[in-house]
């Protein structure tokens, strides 16, 4: 070093340090090279590697039970008998429970990946899903049973999320399924397989970590239009009233008053009579209407297996009622009853379908599962009627699953909102209680409509619109 120093001093620039850069400049690039190899076999086994582990446990199967006891019984009589025969069996059984004995459960570990066919699917879209796993393991897996762990609001319509196979180290196995979507977020969280050793007397079950989602938001599907009661606001509007002055249709004539504008006047009878009168028409108000949704445990009915149950029914419903009734002027709230809260007030313009919009898909209240927390019938419905503005009529979507539920329609309708039901049908006539439980929800249909109270009976699937255009002609007469 010291050399090499002087000589730089005293002979002035060379060309070592040019050497030095090159030689820096080689080793970056030697360790750039270096480093980028190790990220990508870092990449490799990160993709190779097999999925968390969030239980595993060991239990007997029981396979070889009785085998031992039968092997010594087969013994002891071929050596008392003096039968060579009973002796082999005896021996052959003692190596039997020898075998049993010395078997050993392999180790699992499994990389678990899934295809989805749509990642964004509408309630009630059909959506086929893959499922591959992979022996990342050394071990040779010769009894391997694999059940995915399927989000429970859906419905397998189709194959089984179910396989058993034998897996060699690096080796995959692949079965395929389909699920009937509904409303919400649904995360696949987790696999269950189970591995047993060639003798099958041990077997471990195995719980994989996964995290593959899927997100179903339903989109407003407006109908044409809602039929409402007379209970209106001050504000102009499309919900006919039975008052007469400014509006389309005809409604009366009374006589001339000073100031009327002369559009108004009937000429007609003035030509006839040479009377001045004046024309009245029908005037249109806009409403205030609340979508109610029985969201309580109870109303999470559904006549199968396959069948979307009367909650998911009730915010599809409400969701085709509630652009309607925005379009044609009226402020439109949004509540729920049952555990925890969901309230949206009554408001006008696309910032409130907005607001409304999130709350259908996204408030826990309105979930596609049973939700949790404690409800408390009186409290709730107390809640419901301080919120309701005095002018606002109720639409409540219900199954009507018990006199709960009429009882608090009764409630709101006594307190001057004037209340219409759609009722989801979630009964079916399978059985003698299926049966009985039908009627219980006619005669609450026919109780309601006794007391004036408008009910429009919603059937498996029967078109929301259908439903209500045909309620509406029965309500005009």
């Amino acid at each position: 070093m010291t050399s090499r120093a002087s000589a730089t001093e005293s002979e002035g620039p060379t060309d070592v340090p040019d050497q030095d850069a090159r030689d820096v400049s080689e080793e970056t690039e030697g360790d750039g090279e270096t480093a980028e190899r190790d990220a990508d076999e870092r990449a490799e086994t990160d993709e190779n590697a097999a999925s968390p582990v969030l239980e595993s446990t060991d239990a007997p199967t029981h396979r070889w039970r009785g085998i031992s006891a039968v092997a010594f019984a087969a013994g002891g009589a071929g050596i008392v008998l003096s039968r060579p025969s009973l002796l082999l069996a005896g021996a052959i059984g003692v190596a039997y429970a020898a075998y049993a004995q010395a078997g050993t459960v392999p180790d699992v570990a499994l990389s678990v990946s899934r295809t989805l066919s749509d990642e964004s699917p509408e309630p009630g879209d059909e959506v086929d899903v893959v499922v591959t796993v992979t022996n990342e393991g050394k071990s040779f897996l010769p009894d391997l049973r694999l059940v995915d762990g399927v989000p429970e609001p859906l419905v397998v319509t189709d194959g089984v999320p179910r396989l058993g196979t034998a897996l060699r180290p690096g080796e995959s196995a692949s079965f395929d399924y389909t699920v009937t979507m509904g409303r919400g977020t649904h995360t696949f969280d987790h696999l269950l397989a189970i591995a047993r050793g060639m003798s099958g007397t041990v077997e471990r079950r195995v719980t994989l970590s996964t995290s593959d989602e899927i997100v179903c938001e339903p989109e407003f599907q407006p109908i044409s239009t809602m039929a409402l009661r007379a209970l209106t606001t001050r504000h102009a509007g499309r919900v006919e009233t039975r008052d007469g002055g400014e509006g389309i249709e005809f409604h009366s004539t009374r006589e001339y008053r000073p100031g009327d504008s002369l559009s108004r006047i009937d000429w007609n009878r003035h030509a006839r009579t040479g009377e001045l009168a004046t024309l009245r028409f029908r005037q249109e108000r806009s409403a205030m209407a609340v979508l109610v949704i029985d969201s309580r445990e109870a109303a999470y009915l559904r006549p199968s297996e396959n069948a979307p149950h009367a909650v998911d029914r009730s915010v599809q419903a409400a969701m085709s009622v509630f652009p309607a009734l925005l379009k044609e002027s009226n402020r439109v709230g949004v509540a729920a009853f049952g555990p925890g809260d969901a309230w949206l007030p009554p408001g006008l313009g696309s910032d409130q379908r907005a607001r409304a919009e999130e709350l259908f898909t996204s408030n826990p209240v309105l979930s596609a599962e049973i939700p949790d927390g404690e409800f408390y019938f009186a409290i709730q419905a107390k809640r419901l009627r301080k919120r309701l503005p005095d002018d606002a009529q109720v639409i409540l979507f219900s199954p009507l699953c018990d006199d709960g539920i009429v009882r608090l329609a009764r409630l709101l309708d006594a307190h001057g909102h004037l209340v219409t039901v759609i009722s989801p049908d979630p009964t079916t006539t399978e059985t003698a209680g299926h049966r009985l439980v039908a009627a219980e929800r006619i005669a609450r249909i026919v109780a309601l409509r006794g007391a004036g109270i408008r009910v429009a009976d919603l059937p498996e699937g029967t078109d929301v619109e259908t439903t209500l255009a045909c309620a509406a002609q029965r309500w005009s007469r």
